[in-house]
């Protein structure tokens, strides 16, 4: 029986279609942050135009769990592409900091500014982002920045899923085709948050623990003094033994949470934006 992961004939469909897409670009630098959407990029990317033709360029920030770094130059090493690393200050920027609903189109701005002007230096054609078809289906200010800014999104032009993606990269042997989903540290805050390097820094070490004791996915939401921890329901029982239990809320509160709590909806995407409106999105 298939699973989830399956490569069927239309998601070969779809691949056949990128590498087109890819082709037609000739050469291209892609955002790459490491994680299973730009990992596949990439590789399918080099795979389509040769490595010489390809630039992966990957951000670090006190935004980015700092434990990506690692995989993603390992990923690219063994890709054998050009790697460069950018340092990213969204924090300097007061409408970022102060976390409103369109944080994510600030964040983008800069990031994809730097790309694009790296892309120019060096001769590169497109930049492309890893976003897929899922991404149209959630509140993304982001995009619009993408957009505004002239950037690809070629996973998405040719309707490729998550879990496509995923059975592509299995396929492919690429370490990442099961990685959790990730998203940037200051989507652990409530908009209207001001997001602070040590708000974001307690954030991480928050889910590292959680991680080491074998939760996945999960996220830590960040309320003030409060942690609302989001994992799979199948995981509910695992985090209410007791002895598990104490060690989280011990180590949560060495972090300066005063409150801990875990969501009995669990790990979903983007639950932040679960109390926006309509106004608030635009």
């Amino acid at each position: 029986m298939a699973d989830e992961f399956t490569v069927t004939d239309e998601t070969s469909g779809k691949l056949a279609a990128l590498r087109a897409e890819l082709k037609k670009m000739g050469s291209l630098l892609v955002a790459f942050s490491g994680g299973v959407d730009s990992s596949f990029l990439l590789a399918v990317a080099i795979e389509t135009l040769g490595p010489e033709k390809v630039l992966a360029v990957t951000a670090k920030s006190a935004t980015y769990p700092a434990g990506e770094l690692p995989a993603a130059q390992a990923l690219a090493a063994k890709l054998a592409v050009n790697h460069q690393i950018i340092e990213t200050c969204e924090l300097d920027d007061p409408h970022y900091a102060e976390n409103p609903p369109q944080r994510c189109y600030f964040c983008k701005m800069e990031l994809l500014t730097k790309l694009r002007d790296i892309a120019e230096e060096h001769g590169y054609s497109v930049v492309a982002t890893a976003a897929n078809a899922d991404d149209t289906g959630d509140f993304r200010p982001g995009l619009r920045a993408g957009d505004e800014l002239g950037i690809a999104r070629p996973l998405q032009k040719v309707g490729l899923s998550k879990n496509e993606i995923r059975a592509l990269s299995r396929q492919m042997d690429l370490p990442s085709w099961d990685k959790p989903s990730m998203a940037c540290l200051a989507s652990r805050f409530p908009y209207g948050q001001r997001l602070t390097t040590e708000a974001l820094a307690r954030v991480e070490a928050a889910e590292d623990f959680l991680t080491v004791a074998g939760f996945s996915p999960l996220r830590v939401r960040s309320h003030d003094t409060m942690a609302r921890i989001e994992i799979s329901p199948g995981q509910f029982a695992k985090l209410l033994d007791e002895k598990l239990r104490e060690k989280i809320v011990a180590r949560l509160k060495q972090l300066g949470y005063i409150y801990i709590t875990f969501d009995l909806q669990g790990f979903r995407s983007g639950s932040m934006n679960e109390p926006l409106s309509d106004e608030q999105k635009e």
